[in-house]
């Protein structure tokens, strides 16, 4: 299985690699998300260690099952060779209606088939309210004209 863009990545190819990533997340869907990795995927996120596409899966079906309405903007910040380096930002709630926006950072090694290898994620969670979000658009795929991390100011 082949997933383009394929490594050694320009920075077009990279900025492509990073909105891929980004609309897959936002389906909220674990197993199609889980198939853009290696079968043998390592993860850290937050203090919590991964390996293989059925953890990932198991982690994110608990992720989105307690982060509510879900929506993520991603935008890349350097890249080299089969490496990426993301940050992000996106906002949920929880079961009791409070909302968060989480921050972070995101660290990406890709194998040869442009499937991720490694996967580093650093993220903090801010308590915010509903009338501080930023992101309106409908569940799904963030709208082509919603701004982007820096044009938001984040």
């Amino acid at each position: 299985m082949s997933r383009p863009p394929l490594p050694p990545f320009t920075a077009e190819t990279a900025a492509e690699k990073v909105r891929l990533a980004e609309d897959a997340w936002n389906t909220r869907d674990p197993a199609r998300v889980a198939l853009a990795y290696t079968a043998e995927s390592r993860w850290r996120n937050r203090a919590e260690f991964l390996q293989g596409r059925e953890a990932i899966e198991a982690f994110l079906t608990r992720k989105w099952n307690r982060e509510l309405d879900y929506r993520l903007i991603k935008e890349l910040w350097a890249f080299h060779e089969n490496r990426i380096a993301v940050r992000f930002a996106y906002e949920w709630h929880d079961d009791s209606g409070q909302w968060f926006r989480s921050y972070g950072n995101e660290n990406w090694e890709f194998s040869g088939d442009g499937l991720m290898r490694r996967r580093i994620a650093s993220i903090n969670d801010v308590p915010i309210k509903e009338s501080e979000r930023k992101y309106h658009w409908p569940l799904g795929r963030r709208p082509d004209d919603h701004p982007s991390l820096s044009e938001l100011g984040f």
